[in-house]
């Protein structure tokens, strides 16, 4: 049973609400009762026709926004869950831990041209975030490896490392680009940014955020096990270091096609799931679907403070989601509690 029975019901109110504000916030304002017209024109059950212009800005503008912002916030959010069950730490994440860095320096290192001619053709650009994104989890995932444990302080410090690492290269092949045309969208975009979504960007990042979501859902019983450590998994039959592989694969796949699709958001996959888990308890069964809801909400109503703090500029998300989320990390290291309760 779950610690709240009432959860789902106000998660999904929760959702359809921050949805709705999600649409009818921004530089021009648009009435709710508009933009429940403009959903009811396309959905087939609307009373009557919409204004051109609110159905402009909520259909085309601001709906692949939201769906975008939602589904990297899910996404994000439940690879975050993964990553603390991997290496059984709550202050795991993507982005401290170098995954979303190592993303976007390939993401960057394939956009701005400087893969060889005939690997540039045989690759995309969510491949080569994908790969930048593997390798860099790998490396600190080996690094902070001591005597077949993880230590926390070697885990902090491999993914600071990494993480400079991988934006040194970034900023590398962003200083030595040849095309300062695509410069400022780069720069933009390594902020965060759900600007410039649109109808067509939106099926690989939803595909494979929903897809990441359901196999951390099917891995929950060995991702609760492994909370125990990897004696007492192995002793209930999971094989850890097989679902430890994956998990790997998985979160760098999820966080490589998520960062090109929207650039490097940070403290998403730290924020969610020290919230869910503080009504939810930590069983990855009800957390990992409960995780990916409450983090699209939350990026939602970041990209809606990013747009009220600076009415007149298209502020990058991933400000508003670091100022939010490196408070919260600060508090989470002063505790000196780095395990699961």
């Amino acid at each position: 049973m779950y610690r709240n029975a009432s959860v789902w019901p106000a998660t999904a109110a929760v959702v359809l609400s921050s949805g709705l504000l999600a649409l009818a916030v921004g530089s021009e304002p648009v009435p709710f009762g508009d933009v429940l017209r403009v959903l009811g024109a396309h959905l087939g059950t609307g009373t009557g026709p919409a204004d051109p212009v609110s159905e402009a800005i909520v259909w085309q503008l601001r709906l692949p926004r939201a769906i975008l912002g939602f589904t990297v916030g899910g996404g994000l959010a439940v690879t975050g869950v993964a990553m603390q069950a991997l290496v059984r730490n709550p202050l795991a994440e993507p982005y401290i831990l170098g995954l979303s860095s190592g993303a976007a320096a390939g993401a960057s290192v394939f956009y701005l041209g400087f893969l060889p001619a005939f690997v540039s053709r045989a690759v995309s650009m969510p491949l080569s975030a994908f790969a930048g994104g593997l390798v860099a989890i790998t490396i600190v995932y080996l690094v902070a490896r001591e005597q077949g444990r993880l230590s926390v302080a070697r885990l902090l410090l491999a993914g600071v490392a990494v993480s400079a690492f991988m934006a040194s290269v970034t900023s590398f092949v962003t200083f030595a680009s040849p095309e300062p045309n695509r410069l400022r969208a780069v720069l933009f975009w390594l902020m965060g940014s759900l600007s410039g979504s649109g109808w067509p960007a939106l099926p690989l990042p939803v595909i494979v955020s929903l897809g990441g979501a359901a196999f951390f859902w099917l891995l929950a019983r060995p991702m609760d096990a492994m909370l125990l450590g990897e004696e007492p998994a192995q002793a209930l039959g999971i094989p850890v270091d097989f679902v430890k592989r994956l998990i790997i694969i998985a979160c760098a796949l999820v966080a490589g096609i998520l960062v090109s699709s929207a650039g490097t958001i940070g403290f998403v996959g730290l924020i969610v799931p020290h919230v869910v888990r503080s009504v939810s308890g930590v069983g990855h069964r009800r957390n990992v679907p409960l995780c990916f809801l409450v983090g699209g909400v939350f990026l939602m109503l970041a990209d809606v403070g990013a747009r009220a703090i600076v009415p007149s500029q298209d502020l990058p998300v991933g400000i508003v989601t670091a100022l939010c989320g490196v408070p919260l990390f600060i508090v989470l290291l002063r505790t000196y509690r780095y395990q699961f309760a």
